[in-house]
């Protein structure tokens, strides 16, 4: 909460000192250390990412963290612990495309990490740092490349005679491994398949996608190093708060909400925890019907709530301790009201995923409730304890949740439920889980045949297509499918009988003995 009153710093972090400058002098030029880390991360990206993403991306990301470093270490900035923090949780994040197959969470892992490097880079501890962290890194794009642009031309001015010494080096050295590498690559044929597997293609069919991972390394690193010599400080932004409002004005229409909550989540620990039978029978749904029915509309409700919250607080009474006490028990409740719904939502879900199946859009918006609940819970903590740490906490919370998404494989969780489910009640969507990632291969080898081969084939093909990436764009989870499906090979079938949509889904049919969900975009 903003307010006047000395000791009110209920829900909300203290108030922003007067406006300043956002944008810190232009840095010095870079250092020859700097730079020379720009250029290794521009060559680790044109070498190593045209093959896809993998332990690749913690490769190049390394070269670009020492440039940082180096810039923020000549720009006189100290390593804080919270910037240690955001750095430990960007390369943790990274760690997920070398594990895991599946595209999807990868994406997620990477578009978190690229926030958490924008965090570690721009320091602050307000809300605009933690939204609007990520964005100045962008912003330095541009100037970074003027950046490094007039640092070089300064190097190579001042230094004209040692850059031939160490041109011929380098030459020499690729020379001598060019030559040597060949001749012994002829000379036995294990040796050429290790240097075939760890040196990097280089052909000229290539050269236009490799000049593109080169430009992008060289572009992120400068804007890297750039934003560490001067980052924007976001949190010399000031918001005022919103006009005061009466207590009345303010109260009544929350307390009005609260009883609303009440009356909802009163009949919700009646229905969900023993009273079904009714509660079917008057509405006629089936079991699965009413468990799906009623998610969406219950994780709307959360995510309204939480805006609720945010506007009651920037028009909240603050006047004196009466206020405060108020505040504090009307958002409270409504927050503790709130959990109660979360717990509605997700209990709903369990039954709906145990009638028709887990699948890649139920385990990402459960695992998205789920962390709108500890939302709430953090919030009610900053009630208490006040806010200051507030905002660093939901964005590691949410990166955290990003981080454990991606380390559990959903995919494989997927695939290991569906599974279950077959063997408890001995229904299954085979073509479903056939378009799953390798991440899904130990699960799915349990199936019985021809099950197992259904599910498995297109995966196997995908697999074999892909057996000659290179090592740093494999996953951990792509290698041990392989060695399962080498170990148990795949025999499909002459055909897996893949029905129509409409066959799949009819209307008049009992949901619980229907696969197909037509509400689940992802579904075949």
């Amino acid at each position: 909460m903003y307010g006047a009153h000395p000791a009110y710093q209920t829900w909300a972090p203290p108030r922003k000192p007067a406006p300043s400058r956002l944008r810190p002098p232009a840095p010095a030029h870079p250092t020859a250390a700097t730079l020379w880390a720009v250029l290794a991360t521009a060559l680790f990206a044109a070498l190593l990412l045209s093959d896809g993403a993998g332990t690749n991306l913690l490769l190049v990301a390394v070269p670009a963290t020492v440039a940082g470093a180096f810039a923020a270490r000549a720009a006189g900035r100290r390593l804080r612990p919270w910037t240690l923090v955001w750095a430990i949780g960007g390369a943790a994040l990274l760690a997920v495309p070398a594990l895991s197959d599946a595209g999807w969470p990868a994406f997620l892992a990477i578009v978190a990490a690229i926030g958490l490097t924008g965090f570690a880079l721009h320091g602050g501890r307000g809300w605009p740092s933690m939204l609007l962290g990520p964005v100045g890194l962008f912003d330095s794009v541009g100037t970074g490349m003027m950046w490094g642009w007039r640092g070089a031309r300064q190097r190579a001015g001042g230094s004209q005679g040692r850059w031939g010494p160490v041109l011929r080096t380098v030459l020499i050295a690729a020379g001598l491994l060019v030559v040597f590498g060949a001749l012994f690559a002829g000379a036995d044929a294990a040796f050429a398949d290790l240097i075939g597997s760890l040196v990097p293609d280089v052909s000229l069919d290539q050269a236009p996608w490799r000049l593109l991972c080169f430009l992008i390394g060289l572009f992120g690193a400068l804007a890297v190093a750039r934003t560490a010599a001067a980052p924007l400080r976001w949190d010399k932004m000031a918001f005022k708060p919103g006009p005061a409002r009466g207590r009345l004005e303010w109260a009544l229409p929350l307390i009005v909400l609260n009883l609303l909550f009440a009356a909802f989540n009163a009949i919700q620990l009646t229905v969900l925890f023993g009273g079904y039978d009714k509660v079917l029978s008057e509405t006629g749904l089936t079991y699965a019907e009413y468990a799906r029915q009623g998610f969406w509309q219950l994780l709307t409700a959360t995510l309204l709530t939480l805006a609720v919250i945010g506007l009651a607080l920037r028009w909240a009474p603050r006047a004196g301790a009466g206020d405060r006490r108020l505040v504090r028990a009307v958002l409270g409740t409504l927050c503790v009201l709130t959990l109660v719904v979360v717990a509605s939502a997700l209990r709903r879900m369990d039954l709906y995923v145990d009638a028709y199946g887990l699948t890649r859009l139920r385990i990402s918006v459960t695992t998205m409730e789920i962390w709108l609940g500890v939302a709430i819970l953090l919030i009610m903590a900053a009630g208490i304890w006040g806010a200051r740490l507030l905002p660093r906490a939901l964005a590691a919370s949410a990166a955290g949740f990003v981080l454990v998404f991606g380390l559990i494989q959903p995919d494989a969780v997927i695939a290991a439920q569906n599974v279950e489910r077959h063997e408890r009640l001995g229904k299954i969507d085979v073509h479903y889980l056939e378009g799953l990632s390798a991440d899904a291969v130990p699960a799915l080898d349990r199936l019985p045949e021809p099950l197992r081969s259904c599910a498995l084939r297109d995966i196997a093909d995908r697999l074999r297509d892909d057996e000659d990436e290179s090592w740093y764009a494999t996953s951990l989870a792509e290698a041990r499918a392989r060695d399962i499906l080498a170990e148990h090979a795949v025999t499909p079938p002459v055909s897996c009988g893949r029905p129509s949509r409409e066959e799949q889904y009819d209307p008049d049919a009992d949901p619980d003995l229907d696969t197909y969900d037509p509400y689940d975009p992802y579904a075949p």
